[in-house]
Parts: C-alpha cells; sequence; structure tokens
C-alpha cells in the first residue's frame, strides 16, 4: 500500500511532510521550523491515546488550528510585552499555518449558517437565549476549523437576541 490511505491519495500530513522537505532545501528557516513544530504536535497527538494511530485529515486540520492559535495569542502576548520582533515572528508562522486551513468564513457566510441553525432549533422547539446550546450544536459540525468559537458564540447571541 503506498503513502496516505490509497494509492496515489496525499494525505495532509503527507503534503505538511513534503512541504518541509522543500523549506529546508530552499533554507526558508520560518517555513521549515513551522512546519517542524506542526508535524511534531501531530505526531504526539498520534501517540497520545492508549495505542498510536494516524490521524485522519480533519484530526490534522483540528492540531493545526491549535498550533494557529497558540501563534495567535502568543504574538497577542508579545505585543503587549512590547517585543514586536517576536510578535512579528508569531504572526508570521500563524501565517503559514493558515495556508492549510480552509478559508475561514465571512461574518456574511457565518452569520447565514447560524440564521439557519436558529431556524432549526427553533423548529424543534428551542427558542430564546436558553436555545444557544442546541443552536451551537448545529453550528459546530458545519463550521469546524473556519469560525473561532468565540465569533460563533457572539453570532448566536445576537441572532437570538434579535
Amino acid at each position: 500500500m503506498g503513502r496516505g490511505i490509497l494509492d496515489g491519495m496525499t494525505t495532509l500530513k503527507d503534503k505538511l511532510r513534503d512541504d518541509l522537505t522543500a523549506a529546508i532545501k530552499a533554507r526558508d528557516e520560518l517555513r521549515s521550523s513551522t512546519l517542524r513544530l506542526t508535524l511534531t504536535a501531530i505526531n504526539k497527538e498520534e501517540v497520545a491515546g492508549s495505542q498510536a494511530r494516524e490521524l485522519s485529515d480533519g484530526e490534522v486540520e483540528k492540531v493545526i488550528a491549535r498550533e494557529a492559535k497558540k501563534r495567535r495569542e502568543a504574538a497577542e502576548a508579545f505585543d503587549k510585552g512590547g517585543r514586536a520582533e517576536q510578535a512579528e515572528r508569531e504572526r508570521a508562522e500563524g501565517e503559514v499555518l493558515a495556508g492549510y486551513l480552509p478559508k475561514p468564513l465571512t461574518d456574511e457566510e457565518l452569520e447565514a449558517l447560524v440564521a439557519a441553525a436558529v431556524a432549526e432549533a427553533a423548529g424543534a422547539g428551542a427558542e430564546g437565549p436558553r436555545a444557544m446550546g442546541a443552536v451551537m450544536k448545529i453550528v459546530n459540525p458545519q463550521v469546524a476549523g473556519r469560525a473561532d468559537g468565540g465569533r460563533i458564540a457572539a453570532m448566536v447571541k445576537k441572532l437570538l437576541a434579535g
């Protein structure tokens, strides 16, 4: 059996590995160190459970999203601490990772998904502020990795209050 799930099919992890090799050859220090750290995080995740396993592309995406979020938070912390150079580095690493994630939803796209979920929850009898959990349950799988949890919750609150 070839690399990946089916012969000729490249997994997201394979793509990260190939891009790491290319970055090393190109002497792209930022890209190679970012990808190396991300692959380490993926490998850690694969051996974290009771038995080692290969992560699906969706699970790899979650690891990449978590790593990207760490970079954003670190950049904010460095900014607050007056360490602009480190903040810039964290943001640059975050940009590298963003290239491997699904495109974020626009506010309009997010609002449309949340509005549909609010209607669906209302149809099931959940309305008003108490419907928050029901709506989040519907929206989260649809939005996975394409919008920040806080942003989703804020939109749900806004539409439920309206």
